[in-house]
C-alpha cells in the first residue's frame, strides 16, 4: 500500500513531494500496521502544521467575532461588523445568544440567510422585531446579493446528524395536565404543563434530558385566527386549507411576497396601493396576516399561492422545569400566557395561549429536547449554587432543586425569585417552602415588585444581601441566571459587578476580571432569551 505523508494542500512539486515522502517514511519506519497508520497521521499533522506556519490560507484561520456579545446593543454590534462580509453583518443583527430557538446558531442562521437557503427573517425570537427589521434592511442595502462568505445550506448542515427525535423529526408526546400557577386576582396566567414522553428508551430516542435543557415545542395556531383568515379569503369551507394554516404556517409574520400577492389580487386600486405601501414601512412589523387581508377586503388571492408566501411555523423553546430523576417519563414546563390588545384586536402568543387555552389532557403535542451545553447543576454536588430566576425564569431552578434533592447533593442552594404580587404570583410557593423545610433550599430571597410603593426587583435583593452573596462566590459558588435578556439579565449582571466591587474591595476593572474568570470557569452561566 502506498502511503502519502505530505498533505495534498502542501505547496510542493510532485518531485519534492515524492522525495519528502521517501525521506519521512524511512525516518519514521512506517509500515502498513496500526502503529504505522498512527505515525502516518502524526507526521501528516506535523507537516500540515509546518505548512500552516509558512503558507496558511488566512481564510482557514479561526475567525474573531467581536460583536458576538449579547451585552452589546444593536448599534454597537453593527459598528463592530462594519466592513465585514455580508453574512457577518447579518450575524451582528442577531441576539448573540446562540440559544438555538431558530434552529441554528447566530453564525449559521446568518450564513443560511445570506446564501439564500433560509427565507424566514423572524426566527430570532430573542432579537424579536429589532433583529427582523435590521435583517430586512441589511438585505435591501446589499441588493439581495448572496453571501460573500462561507455559505451554509441549512441548519442541519452546520451540525452533525442526530439520532432519534429532533427538531426536524419531533416526537408526538401526550399532555398529561395543564394548570394555572397564578391565583385568582392575578393579571397573569402561567401554565404548569406536564407532558408524558412515554415508556420507551428515552436516551435512544433522543428524549432523555438533563436539568438545564430546554424542550422544543411545535405549536398550532389559534382556531379563531385561522377561521378569520379563511373568512377574509372566502375559503371558510376549505378544510384542507384551514388545516394547513392551523398546523404548519406562521401567521404572525408578514413577508414582502404576501404583500405583493394581496396587492396584485385586490380589485380596488386604493386597497392595492395601501397594501403596497406597507412593503417599505415600519408599520408592517406590527401586523399579522389577518391585518393585511383586512386592509384589502376585495383581495381574494389564490390559496396555494398565499400558502407559498407564508413561512413554516417555528418551534418555541422552553426551559425544562423538572428533573427526570424526580419525574421519570415526564417533562414539565412553566409557560406565561402572552396577549396584547391593539384597538379592537387581541393578539395571542401562539404557543403560550395554546398551553393556557387549548390543550386538554390526552392531547398530542410535537416536541424534542434541545441541549443546554453547560447550563446545568455543578459537576461537584457540594458546590454552592446561587440561582436568579424571576417569573418563569424560575423554571430550570425548580429542576435544579429537584435534581439536588433526589441525588442528595450536599451543596448549598440559594434562589432569588421575583414577580408582581406575593399573594397571587408566587410560582411554586408550596414546593419551594417544602424544599426549604427539607433543607434542600438553603436560602430563598424574594422580590415582589408591586407589593409596596417603591418597586423592588431581584437585583435589589442581590445588593441588599451582597456580603453573603460574595462569600458564596468566594466559596466556589456557581451563579445562574434565567429569564429576560434585555432587561432583567442586564440588571442582574450590573448588580453582580456592584456586589463584587463593594464587598470584594475591588475596582470596577478588577470586578470585570473577576466576572470574566467566573464565566471561564463555567461558574457564571445564563439561560436568557
Amino acid at each position: 500500500m502506498s502511503i502519502s505523508l505530505i498533505p495534498e494542500s502542501a505547496p510542493f512539486t510532485e518531485e519534492q513531494r515524492a522525495w519528502l515522502n521517501g525521506f519521512l517514511a524511512g525516518w519514521t519506519g512506517i509500515a502498513d500496521g496500526a502503529n504505522g497508520i498512527a505515525a502516518n497521521g502524526a507526521v501528516q499533522q506535523m507537516v500540515a502544521d509546518a505548512v500552516g506556519e509558512v503558507g496558511a490560507d488566512p481564510a482557514d484561520e479561526e475567525e474573531d467575532f467581536p460583536w458576538h456579545d449579547s451585552a452589546l446593543d444593536m448599534e454597537e454590534r453593527l459598528t463592530l461588523a462594519e466592513g465585514k462580509p455580508f453574512n457577518r453583518r447579518l450575524m451582528a443583527a442577531m441576539a448573540q445568544l446562540d440559544c438555538g430557538a431558530c434552529g441554528y446558531l447566530c453564525q449559521t442562521y446568518s450564513e443560511a440567510i445570506a446564501a439564500g437557503d433560509e427565507k424566514n427573517l423572524t426566527l430570532c425570537s430573542p432579537g424579536g422585531k429589532e433583529t427582523a427589521k435590521m435583517l430586512k434592511r441589511l438585505i435591501k442595502e446589499d441588493g439581495g446579493a448572496a453571501a460573500n462568505g462561507k455559505p451554509a445550506t441549512n441548519g442541519a448542515a452546520a451540525k452533525p446528524a442526530e439520532a432519534g427525535f429532533t427538531r426536524s423529526n419531533p416526537f408526538s408526546a401526550t399532555v398529561k395536565s395543564c394548570e394555572n400557577l397564578n391565583l385568582e386576582g392575578s393579571s397573569k396566567y402561567t401554565t404548569h404543563a406536564v407532558i408524558e414522553l412515554g415508556g420507551g428508551d428515552l436516551k435512544a430516542q433522543g428524549l432523555e434530558y438533563v436539568v438545564g435543557d430546554s424542550l422544543g415545542v411545535y405549536p398550532t395556531n389559534c382556531p379563531e385566527l385561522v377561521d378569520a383568515i379563511a373568512v377574509a379569503l372566502g375559503a371558510a369551507s376549505d378544510e384542507g386549507f384551514c388545516d394547513e394554516l392551523m398546523a404548519r404556517k406562521c401567521l404572525r409574520s408578514v413577508s414582502d411576497e404576501l404583500l405583493e400577492l394581496v396587492a396584485a389580487a385586490a380589485a380596488d386600486d386604493g386597497e392595492a396601493q395601501a397594501v403596497t405601501a406597507l412593503i417599505d414601512s415600519d408599520e408592517v412589523d406590527d401586523l399579522d396576516v389577518l391585518d393585511v387581508l383586512l386592509r384589502a377586503p376585495s383581495s381574494k388571492p389564490d390559496q396555494a399561492a398565499l400558502l407559498d408566501t407564508l413561512g413554516d411555523i417555528a418551534p418555541r423553546l422552553y426551559s425544562i422545569a423538572s428533573s427526570i430523576k424526580a419525574h421519570p417519563g415526564e417533562v414539565h414546563l412553566t409557560v406565561a400566557r402572552a396577549t396584547a390588545t391593539v384597538g379592537e384586536r387581541t393578539y395571542k402568543g401562539v404557543a403560550s395561549t395554546m398551553f393556557a387555552d387549548r390543550l386538554a389532557p390526552g392531547a398530542a403535542i410535537a416536541v424534542y429536547v434541545h441541549k443546554s451545553h453547560g447550563f446545568t447543576t455543578p459537576a461537584d454536588p457540594s458546590a454552592p449554587m446561587v440561582m436568579v430566576g424571576p417569573g418563569t425564569g424560575v423554571a430550570p431552578f425548580r429542576a435544579f432543586l429537584e435534581e439536588r434533592q433526589v441525588t442528595s447533593a450536599p451543596g448549598k442552594n440559594w434562589l432569588f425569585f421575583g414577580d408582581q404580587h406575593a399573594a397571587t404570583d408566587f410560582l411554586y410557593e408550596d414546593q419551594l417552602a417544602s424544599l426549604e423545610q427539607a433543607g434542600v433550599l438553603t436560602k430563598l430571597s424574594t422580590a415582589f415588585s408591586r407589593d409596596q410603593e417603591q418597586k423592588v426587583y431581584v437585583q435589589d435583593r442581590m445588593r441588599e444581601e451582597g456580603a453573603e452573596l460574595y462569600r458564596w462566590l468566594e466559596e466556589g459558588g456557581y451563579f445562574f441566571v434565567c429569564g429576560d435578556a434585555k432587561r432583567m439579565a442586564a440588571d442582574v449582571d450590573r448588580a453582580l459587578h456592584d456586589v463584587i466591587v463593594q464587598y470584594g474591595g475591588k475596582s470596577m476593572a478588577d470586578a470585570m476580571a473577576y466576572v470574566r474568570n467566573l464565566k471561564e470557569e463555567q461558574r457564571y452561566v445564563r439561560d436568557v432569551y
